[in-house]
């Protein structure tokens, strides 16, 4: 893979984002309770657990969208409060309609720029949009329609969004659902580039066990609470992991049975 990604100028402030015993209710109804952990910078931290485990709203909880009981700190390498901590986000899709004659320029632009795209984009923001795709390995999309665009394509463009500015935490939230096998290689492999080049902290919520092994440094697992924190290796074998995905992991171990080859959890 050619490697575009440029070290940012300034070096990464912040050291750790610290959940302390972070609880979120709605109504009577608790989401979330009691979780605790840290996102360290130059790391990928995954977020796994059930459906409804409460990822999401950990997630719009450490974006700001939700009120929640504990804290979230964002921390810089002296142990100081880091008060406005860049943060990028990257959704699981981006509704709207693929009928539109929207190109990926005009996508970006609109974010950089509060001259209405219809009226044309100025050199100094063009520059501007084809080096973020660079950082992505997208820029030859930068004329493409964006409902032209593959999963994949697509979501290397939320990618270059989300790194305008460089972010101190990026969060991925189930990035690369239905992206094909190309699309999902050369998205991470892009983020490890980015994680490597510029310290930033990643938090990644994934279903993929096989994505989360090989990319991740740490593991949270979720139900409502913090079950289980560790790298990869140890999460997945652990009892809290088992319970949970017991069903999952059965399916898994007949089709490998089948297929003649060992389950690896």
């Amino acid at each position: 893979m050619k490697n575009n990604i440029k070290p940012r100028p300034d070096a990464c402030n912040l050291c750790r984002i610290e959940l302390d015993h972070v609880g979120v209710t709605a109504g009577a109804d608790v989401l979330l309770q009691d979780v605790s952990f840290h996102i360290h910078c130059g790391q990928l931290t995954a977020l796994v657990g059930p459906n409804g485990a409460g990822k999401t709203t950990l997630v719009q909880a450490i974006l700001g969208q939700r009120a929640h009981t504990g804290s979230i700190r964002h921390v810089d390498a002296d142990g100081h409060n880091f008060p406005a901590p860049r943060i990028g986000y990257v959704p699981q899709q981006l509704p709207f309609d693929r009928e539109m004659p929207l190109t990926v320029c005009d996508l970006m632009a609109s974010s950089l720029s509060r001259r209405p795209v219809w009226t044309g984009v100025g050199k100094a923001t063009r520059d501007q949009v084809h080096a973020a795709l660079d950082e992505t390995q997208a820029a030859k999309l930068i004329d493409k329609r964006l409902g032209a665009l593959s999963g994949g394509e697509l979501q290397r463009v939320l990618l270059a969004m989300a790194l305008t500015p460089v972010p101190d935490l990026l969060v991925l939230d189930e990035p690369v659902s239905g992206v094909d096998q190309n699309g999902l290689s050369l998205f991470l492999q892009t983020v490890s580039a980015l994680r490597n080049t510029h310290h930033m902290a990643i938090l990644m919520v994934s279903h993929d066990w096989e994505l989360v092994r090989r990319y991740a440094d740490w593991v949270v697992l979720v139900q409502q609470k913090l079950l289980k924190q560790g790298p990869p290796a140890e999460v997945f074998a652990s009892p809290e992991f088992e319970k949970i995905f017991r069903g999952e992991i059965n399916r898994s171990l007949e089709r490998d049975k089948s297929a003649g080859e060992p389950y690896k959890p």
